[in-house]
């Protein structure tokens, strides 16, 4: 029997791994969570939370799946980067947002990909580097989402008064939120719509308080810590700015409509004022087949596998990576810096004393 581990430091990160956790318990292996940084309350009664690294080490993982960008050096097993999102562009050319999707910072062992275009990039900074492995897998996030498009039927299908899922990111530059205020307090008034709402954890809190307060028999009101995964069937469309929850709601094979979003193209209605809203929700309810084909070529441009069996794969890759793999890859860099900084974070966020489990890894 494996054990795995779950590195937790953003909110995020359940709705990610959860999927993983299914395959993993399927196999007749164990899993626990390590949370650093964020809240625990996510966390279900079943679910086996380690909450302190001299726990970790004697937990002994043969693996750490991580959806972010760092972890500590010395957890026992290999370190798997699964990713905190799909590799696109947010600002529409070459950007720091972007290039951070690519940066090798010397934590990973194994990359588990999602999509040709960013399997090829990492392999050939696996050739270069020497010191990690590349698996294409899929991204366990979307498992359940594949799942529920192959088995739900088009909105026509399934009846009622169109729900509309809204969501919005938190910067300033780019959120809708404020814009959208009154356009979506009136739909949601007149009763023609439903509304399903989530704001990013970062948003301005006077606006999550106004969004909030809408909610009522028209409108649901979604916390930010709640796993969105069970609340995205729901809906028919989605109404968006430049979230990137947008991409995950097109594997749904349902339209997107977006106001003045930093990632156009014809796989969704964006529109340049709150005014053009519900005409664009009502065209994009009619399923037009030229917006329908292209969401689904770019789909596939982000995300290989449409089987929803992507923490399969991914657990299939660990297994290989520890079979063939371990021992031919190169020592990683010292990155003495980085080590020291990532001590320093756990230590500030969960008081760890300075045991030895932790200094004689320094």
């Amino acid at each position: 029997m494996a054990r795995y581990l779950f590195f937790v430091n953003q909110p995020y990160s359940y709705s990610i791994l959860r999927p993983l956790q299914e395959a993993i318990r399927a196999r007749g292996d164990e899993l626990a969570w390590f949370v650093a940084g964020c809240s625990t309350a996510p966390l279900r009664e079943d679910e086996l939370r380690l909450e302190t690294v001299r726990e970790v080490m004697a937990y002994g993982a043969v693996a750490t799946f991580v959806p972010g960008d760092w972890v500590p050096w010395f957890f026992p097993g290999i370190k798997v980067e699964v990713f905190h999102g799909l590799a696109r562009n947010k600002r529409g050319h070459e950007s720091e947002a972007e290039s951070d999707h690519y940066r090798i910072r010397g934590w990973f062992d194994l990359y588990c990909t999602h999509a040709e275009g960013d399997t090829e990039r990492f392999r050939e900074l696996a050739r270069e580097k020497g010191f990690f492995s590349v698996a294409h897998t899929g991204w366990p996030k979307l498992d359940p989402l594949l799942k529920e498009a192959a088995n739900s039927g088009c909105p026509e299908e399934r009846g009622g008064r169109p729900t509309v899922f809204f969501a919005s990111t938190f910067s300033r530059s780019v959120t809708a939120a404020p814009e959208l205020y009154d356009e979506i307090a009136r739909m949601a008034d007149s009763g023609r719509w439903h509304f399903l709402v989530t704001l990013h954890p970062k948003m301005d809190p006077e606006w999550v308080a106004r969004y909030r307060a809408l909610a009522g028999p028209n409108l649901t009101f979604i916390e930010s810590d709640e796993d969105l995964i069970q609340y995205l069937p729901q809906a028919d469309v989605m109404l968006c700015d430049t979230s990137s929850i947008m991409f995950e709601f097109m594997f749904l094979d349902r339209p997107v409509v977006t106001l003045n979003t930093r990632m156009p193209g014809p796989w969704l209605i964006d529109v340049a004022e709150p005014s053009e809203v519900e005409p664009a929700l009502e065209r994009a309810l009619q399923r037009p087949e030229a917006l329908l084909s292209s969401m689904r070529a770019y789909s596939r441009e982000l995300h290989s596998y449409m089987d929803g069996r992507s923490s399969e794969r991914l657990l299939e890759a660990v297994d290989w990576f520890l079979r063939e793999k371990r021992h031919r890859i190169r020592r990683k860099p010292l990155n003495l810096w980085r080590k020291l900084k990532v001590w320093l974070r756990l230590r500030k966020e969960l008081a760890i004393t300075r045991g030895p489990s932790v200094r004689s890894h320094l």
